[in-house]
C-alpha cells in the first residue's frame, strides 16, 4: 500500500518542483533574468587621473558571478539611434592609440582611458560627456546566451530592457 502511494504522488511532486522552476534560470523564459542597466555620463581630465569610479544604484544587486557589460555611446546613427559599442573599445588618433576599457567588482565600475601618449593632448571630443550604458547581466544568460553581448541593441531585446528606463547618474 505504501509503494502504491509513493508511485501516485511521486510523479505528482515532482511535476509540481518542475512547474516550480520555469524560467528561473533566466534563459529559458528569461523570467529568472534580471539584467539591469543604467547610465552614466563622465568628463575625462588630469584631476580624475582620466579615469572615473561609478558605483552600482542601489537598485542593483550583484553577484560575483555576473557578467558586466560596459557601452560607450559613440555617435547616433541617420535615423536618431544611439549607436552603442562594446568596451575595451580603440580609436586611433592623431597622437597614436587610444582605448576606452573598464574593471569591476561587486559595487563598482572603474571607467578608464588608457593611451600610448599623454592624455592630456586629447581633445574634448574623446574626454568630455563621455556616455556609457552599463549592464548587469546574470551569469547563467550570459554563459549560455544565444545572443551577442558585444551588441547592445540585442542585450537591450533580450531582456526586454528599455534604454529610455535606464537610470541616469553624472559623475
Amino acid at each position: 500500500m505504501q509503494k502504491r502511494l509513493l508511485t501516485l504522488i511521486f510523479p505528482v511532486i515532482l511535476s509540481l518542483f518542475v512547474l516550480s522552476c520555469d524560467g528561473e534560470d533566466g534563459i529559458d523564459g528569461q523570467d529568472g533574468a534580471l539584467a539591469q542597466v543604467f547610465e552614466v555620463q563622465i568628463d575625462f581630465n588630469q584631476a580624475n587621473n582620466f579615469s572615473e569610479i561609478v558605483t552600482f544604484p542601489n537598485s542593483i544587486e550583484v553577484f560575483e558571478s555576473d557578467a558586466i557589460l560596459v557601452f560607450l555611446l559613440e555617435g547616433v546613427d541617420e535615423n536618431g539611434n544611439d549607436i552603442f559599442t562594446p568596451l575595451p573599445q580603440n580609436f586611433f588618433v592623431n597622437q597614436g592609440l587610444l582605448q576606452y576599457s573598464f574593471n569591476n567588482t561587486l559595487f563598482d565600475v572603474s571607467i578608464f582611458l588608457d593611451a600610448n601618449f599623454d592624455l592630456g593632448t586629447l581633445s574634448a571630443d574623446f574626454t568630455d560627456n563621455q556616455d556609457f550604458r552599463i549592464v548587469v547581466v546574470p551569469a547563467e544568460f550570459a554563459q549560455n546566451a544565444t545572443v551577442n553581448l558585444n551588441n547592445f541593441s540585442e542585450v537591450m531585446s533580450a531582456f526586454n530592457l528599455n534604454p529610455a528606463n535606464a537610470t541616469k547618474m553624472i559623475q
